[in-house]
């Protein structure tokens, strides 16, 4: 059975793993709003207008499983993961 100051650690570590996990959400979180952003039309307002091709084709990507999306479409999802993933390998390894 683990100690506290044992505990103290496993809590500092997964503060670490949490910190490092959100630092690339939010890296992946800026892409996409870039991404999106640069393909929305200005309305002269301050707000952007996503044009309707964009919408149907997000709408349905977002009502299609992953094991249904084309090859494109799910290697985009890899590109994301592979954003993760060596992150989550590091910490797995500094777990033994």
């Amino acid at each position: 059975m683990p100690t506290r100051p044992e505990k103290a650690l496993d809590c500092q570590k997964m503060d670490r793993i949490v910190e490092g996990l959100a630092s690339v959400e939010h890296e992946r979180w800026s892409h996409w709003q870039r991404y999106l952003h640069s393909k929305c039309v200005p309305d002269g307002e301050g707000s952007l207008i996503i044009p309707a091709e964009l919408v149907r084709r997000w709408e349905a990507q977002m009502n299609t499983p992953y094991s249904e999306l084309s090859e494109q479409e799910k290697e985009s999802d890899r590109e994301q993961v592979r954003r993760y993933l060596p992150l989550i390998v590091e910490m797995l390894r500094s777990a033994d």
